[in-house]
């Protein structure tokens, strides 16, 4: 059982014109959420510890959950609205955000939710602004702290400087979460953002030092990159069409616990003895994975039978 911690929100794209201003394309998302989703289409058991609203559109959200096969007995729900991302991309087709949500439903998850965590959780994966706006930080931060030694815990910072400017808060997360952390996934956009300085050889280095069992960098197009405390491994990304990167990232992320799964690593006593072999064809496996979602409009993540 994977428990995927943090935010669901709708995404917002921009879908033409019309006579008095323009169409919006709303779906499903947040990064959490699309976490949990990808798991599930992967063939995972997953549920969703996140807080969602009893407005119209939190009920699509668990509906979506529900219909995915993303187990909702962890989701708390409030009556605080549903928070929005605005999503417009560049020539590069390279996604931008506006975030709608100051005071939304998926800050609201209180530590009465924690009750509800599955006994049979072994992974629980943490990620994105979820870790860094309150109240749900700090929920978060005591499930952490709590389960860090009992269950296999992941982390992506994913950052969301527009949602959380800050970026002395996120290293401050960042470095919160390196010792509590086995599998620690984050672009290198992200480690550019918050620790300009530092080379990602060096970082990984330093994570890895801290207990970080695993450390994953994507790379975007330039493919990703792994390490354990013995072994490293690169691959390329997979040539595709791009119509947006939306996704790419949660993606990868889903694909990666799932070949962990597959392949029995998912406990702090297997993930550090991986083979190179192994991190190249747990990278390859994301890869192939996150490839199929930038081929396709918004976060829309592939089935098992796709990958």
């Amino acid at each position: 059982m994977f428990v995927v911690c943090g935010e669901a929100l709708m995404d917002v794209f921009a879908a033409g014109d019309t006579p008095s201003g323009m169409a919006l394309d709303a779906r499903v998302g947040g990064s959490p959420f699309n976490v949990a989703v990808g798991l599930a289409r992967l063939g995972q058991n997953v549920s969703l510890l996140a807080s969602i609203s009893r407005d119209f559109l939190g009920q699509r959200l668990v509906q979506a959950l529900d219909q995915e096969g993303v187990q909702t007995s962890t989701v708390e729900r409030t009556d605080s609205a549903t928070t929005l991302s605005l999503v417009g991309l560049d020539a590069h087709h390279m996604p931008s955000y506006a975030f709608y949500g100051e005071g939304g439903a998926d800050r609201q998850l209180s530590r009465h939710a924690l009750q509800h965590l599955p006994a049979n959780t072994r992974v629980i994966h943490v990620a994105s602004y979820a870790t860094v706006v309150e109240p749900i930080a700090s929920t978060l931060r005591a499930l952490v702290e709590h389960e860090q030694t009992r269950r296999l815990v992941s982390f992506d910072p994913n950052v969301r400087l527009n949602v959380e400017p800050d970026v002395c808060l996120w290293v401050s997360q960042l470095e919160w979460m390196l010792p509590r952390t086995h599998v620690l996934k984050i672009s290198d956009e992200d480690l550019g953002l918050l620790l300009p300085k530092i080379g990602v050889e060096d970082f990984a280095a330093q994570a890895l030092a801290k207990g970080v069992q695993l450390v994953v960098i994507t790379r975007g197009a330039k493919g990703a990159m792994a390490w354990t405390a013995h072994h490293h491994a690169c691959t390329g990304s997979i040539p595709v069409p791009v119509i947006d990167t939306v996704g790419a990232g949660d993606t990868f992320q889903a694909a990666l616990l799932t070949w962990m799964a597959e392949n029995a690593v998912v406990s702090a006593q297997a993930v550090p003895n991986m083979s190179q072999a192994a991190l190249l064809n747990a990278l390859s496996f994301a890869s192939r994975a996150a490839a199929i979602t930038c081929s396709r409009r918004g976060a829309d993540l592939p089935r098992r039978h796709e990958v």
